[in-house]
């Protein structure tokens, strides 16, 4: 459920899938483990078929066709291929129905019929990433209509709520049991509460995610930086993951709020699509018409490498969106400078493309300019305090979605999941996202943002 939560996982043989949706590709690695003996053997064997044929194509510089027998039992992979095997989170997703079924429905005073209808709707709720991948050959990527992808949404997150007030109700029922010697039964109107509970929280939480975010103003005190950049203003947006459920007419909103803003720079920190291109051609459009003085600049988060990076990023340049992947400008003003930096995801680390390497990105950075770094996810920040960044601006963790649950989302990014923190000097600001992922979108406590970022000098400086 919480894909983004885990670092990156590469699948022998398989796509990489970023922290962003590391569990389902985490759980394939553990299932995987499970069979890899007979694994291995079938794989010596073939290895020992094909050794002659592979050393013929590589004497010869031929290429092996894809249905030479070296490649017996494997089929050309798209980028956006999901990952086949899943045995861990449908084990998961299994035992919460049968969570939901044996200690919530099968208790009830209802007729079998339509105990078995009711079982029959949480099965198809928790089914969610399936039917995504049916619409679009992605689980990252849900082709429905915007109002069956939100129904969809509010389904699986009230599930997945009602089984956690299910755990809570059956422990307090543990702890009834060992003070009074004996069970307490639970009457349909308990069930039927926390059921209307789940419910209602899981609307609003689906509201919360859809709407058009909020302005959330931040100031930043920066020692050194020049008095001629005190009161600059930066927009900082992230993780918009336009989609089906965020399309053009939401993205045409977000960009007539940003501008009446009349920020100084707008600094975009990935994740901005979900989906290929001839997919989000049309919705992606409108951030064509953002507008600061001093530019759009654009980085990559890791949805961007797993619907082809390269020609995103292109596209995003063609909207008049500045690159700034592994790259910096300097910015001038009353003799003063002031340095805005940005680098690859660290989904980078596992392609075919420029990886993450700061300390070339800040050479021959003057000593008297601030850096601002733009990077997706929050988890190098120490690794930047130490580079001399003194602001870090961050998406990624979509703030951890809802309070309290939010902390597991730290151990995975260094302990940073939501607002401002200090870090060995170094300030970052963790965005809860302009949207968030289309595949669980639920907000309870981590509201969106659009974040208004407001340079000061330090009153050290």
């Amino acid at each position: 459920m919480f894909k983004f939560y885990f670092g990156e996982v590469r699948l022998r043989g398989r796509v990489p899938v970023d922290r962003h949706q590391g569990l389902n590709a985490a759980f394939s690695l553990a299932g995987a483990m499970l069979r890899r003996r007979p694994q291995q053997l079938r794989a010596r064997r073939a290895s020992q078929r094909s050794a002659t044929c592979r050393k013929c194509a590589d004497a010869s510089g031929l290429r092996l066709r894809p249905n030479h027998p070296t490649f017996a039992g494997r089929r050309p992979r798209s980028p956006t291929d999901p990952i086949r095997s899943e045995p861990i989170p449908q084990l998961i997703f299994g035992l919460t129905s049968l969570l939901i079924l044996a200690r919530f429905i099968w208790p009830l005073d209802w007729p079998l019929p339509a105990k078995i209808v009711a079982a029959l709707l949480v099965l198809v709720a928790l089914q969610f990433h399936r039917w995504n991948r049916l619409s679009s050959g992605s689980v990252f990527s849900p082709e429905f209509p915007r109002p069956v992808v939100a129904l969809f949404n509010w389904a699986f997150g009230a599930v997945m709520l009602l089984a956690l007030l299910q755990l809570a109700l059956d422990a307090g029922l543990i702890v009834a049991a060992v003070i009074h010697g004996g069970f307490v039964g639970v009457p349909d109107g308990v069930r039927y509460a926390m059921a209307a509970l789940a419910a209602a929280a899981a609307a609003i939480g689906v509201h919360q995610a859809m709407r058009i975010p909020p302005l959330n103003d931040v100031e930043v005190a920066i020692r050194g930086l020049p008095r001629a950049f005190d009161g600059y203003t930066i927009l900082h947006l992230t993780d918009l993951h336009i989609s089906r459920l965020f399309p053009a007419s939401w993205a045409r909103e977000v960009v007539a709020r940003s501008n009446k803003l009349a920020v100084d720079l707008i600094a975009i920190t990935g994740d901005l699509i979900d989906g290929t291109i001839d997919a989000r051609r049309n919705d992606i459009a409108p951030l064509g018409d953002l507008m600061a003085a001093d530019g759009v600049y654009v980085i990559s988060g890791n949805h961007e490498y797993i619907f082809g990076y390269d020609a995103w990023m292109a596209h995003y340049e063609t909207l008049g969106l500045r690159s700034l992947e592994n790259s910096r400008i300097a910015l001038e003003r009353g003799g003063g400078r002031l340095v805005i930096a940005g680098i690859t995801d660290r989904a980078s680390r596992r392609r075919k493309h420029p990886v993450r390497d700061l300390a070339a990105v800040l050479d021959g950075v003057p000593k008297d300019a601030p850096v601002i770094l733009l990077d997706h996810q929050p988890s190098d920040a120490r690794n930047s305090a130490a580079h001399g960044v003194a602001l870090q601006l961050s998406g990624h963790t979509h703030g951890g979605l809802i309070i309290g649950i939010d902390r597991l989302a730290a151990p995975a990014n260094a302990g940073f999941v939501s607002g401002r923190y200090d870090v060995d000097g170094m300030t970052l600001y963790v965005n809860n996202g302009t949207a968030l992922w289309p595949g669980f979108a639920l907000r309870l406590g981590r509201p969106s943002e659009l974040t208004r970022i407001t340079l000061r000098v330090a009153g050290d400086a």
